[in-house]
């Protein structure tokens, strides 16, 4: 036995290895984002997925969960929606001044708090003057004369309403946002987060 190992050149065995290993590892990454994008619903450019960490899942979806949202809880408890892209399609970028406007009404319908995180595309907090990368029910939002809330999602304070800024990074972005103990209308997939609005 050991003479014949010794004959199998290693050379010829390391190459295929390889080449099944980075195939096994696009052909898995393939199957989770297919199986997260049929189970997600996107309105607005906010995209969201109510069925992680629910019982009965197969392993693709929960693969795939797990990989956009580590340790995500339940929709029951907690509520998720991400974008990338404004109301028109475009890519978020910090070179661009964007508004998210709440009717009246309208803020995401939770029994605990909900807050609005801006990231950069990878999904990493970016330093800003004011250390701020949250805005949220928690943070004392002042609404507009009709009783309406716009969060200002730029690089420089909008004048007037410093409150109510979301500082953004250079370069491309993420938002995400959460509702915690979400109520009745998001979890029956009938309330839609309003567009991010790019503002000239």
């Amino acid at each position: 036995m050991r003479q014949i190992l010794t004959t199998i050149p290693v050379a010829h065995l390391v190459q295929p290895v390889i080449l099944g290993a980075v195939l096994a590892f696009l052909t898995a990454n393939i199957i989770m984002n297919a199986a997260v994008k049929a189970m997600s619903t996107t309105v607005n450019g906010w995209s969201i997925i109510l069925k992680c960490g629910q019982p009965g899942n197969g392993i693709a979806l929960r693969a795939g969960c797990a990989k956009i949202l580590p340790a995500i809880n339940v929709a029951q408890e907690a509520a998720y929606w991400t974008t990338v892209v404004d109301g028109a399609g475009r890519t978020l970028n910090g070179h661009r001044d964007y508004v998210l406007h709440f009717p009246v009404g309208e803020l995401p319908p939770n029994e605990a708090f909900w807050s609005l995180t801006i990231t950069d595309v990878a999904g990493y907090m970016v330093r800003n003057a004011t250390d701020r990368s949250t805005l949220g029910s928690r943070s004392g939002l002042l609404p507009n004369a009709d009783g309406s809330i716009d969060i200002y999602i730029q690089r420089t304070a909008p004048a007037g309403h410093e409150s109510n800024w979301l500082p953004a990074p250079t370069g491309k972005l993420k938002l995400m946002l959460r509702a915690y103990l979400p109520g009745r209308a998001v979890l029956d997939g009938e309330y839609h987060v309003p567009p991010v609005v790019e503002v000239h």
